[in-house]
């Protein structure tokens, strides 16, 4: 795939999928945590009963299903196109555009269609996020207490993080054209969404255990 680096046709498939469906999943996991501190902040009273066990196991089995089907359609709409001797991807891993851009068909119609179907996997979570937010924001405001409003937020610092990190890179990678240096710059912030993110997310969820406290403590000492 790139300066040396090689993949079987078989594999690009796969990693095709999987990165597609476990990037959708993210969101939409994402989304369902913001929704988690919207009860919890918002609506304390009958958090438990508005996200009990089953509830989120219903929501986890739902995404599942639904980010397995887009990426498996998005999948089809790749591999039946037609391709010729040029087999090099201009990218660190099997992309679903940079892929396309090896296709001899005229590919503007699928284009289409991959932007229909994934689109609202990313919009639609992100809007949720927002707007859970927003409501959260509202709600902190009227505590009194400095405290309270503190304690309130750090409930929230860690998704935000995450939040901040994975919209941010996807908006610059898939929304801001790519041409040129561009194209390179787009390629490498890809790395942050499907390597240094997930790698991260343990650290940034952990930094408020006493545990990790004072193992960072002694590493700075």
């Amino acid at each position: 795939m790139n300066e040396g680096a090689k993949i079987s046709l078989i594999g690009c498939i796969v990693q095709l999928y999987l990165f597609g469906a476990t990037e959708a999943l993210q969101s939409f996991l994402l989304s369902m945590m913001s929704y988690d501190r919207y009860l919890a902040i918002c609506n304390p009273l009958r958090y438990s009963s508005l996200m009990s066990h089953r509830v989120c196991v219903k929501l986890i089995i739902m995404s599942w299903l639904l980010v397995l089907s887009v990426s498996l359609v998005t999948l089809i709409t790749a591999v039946t196109q037609e391709f010729c001797n040029q087999n090099t991807i201009n990218h660190f891993f099997c992309d679903y555009f940079p892929l396309l851009e090896l296709s001899c068909s005229d590919t503007s119609l699928v284009r289409i269609l991959a932007v229909a179907l994934t689109v609202p996997v990313i919009l639609f979570p992100f809007i949720l996020i927002i707007g859970s937010y927003i409501c959260i924001a509202h709600e902190i405001l009227k505590i009194v207490s400095s405290i309270g409003r503190q304690k309130a937020f750090s409930t929230c610092s860690s998704h935000l993080a995450v939040v901040s990190i994975f919209y941010g890179t996807l908006i610059v990678t898939y929304v801001v054209p790519t041409r040129n240096q561009l194209q390179t710059i787009s390629k490498h912030l890809s790395l942050l969404y499907t390597v240094v993110t997930p790698f991260i997310n343990p650290m940034i969820y952990s930094l408020k255990s006493a545990d990790m406290k004072n193992a960072i403590k002694n590493i700075i000492q």
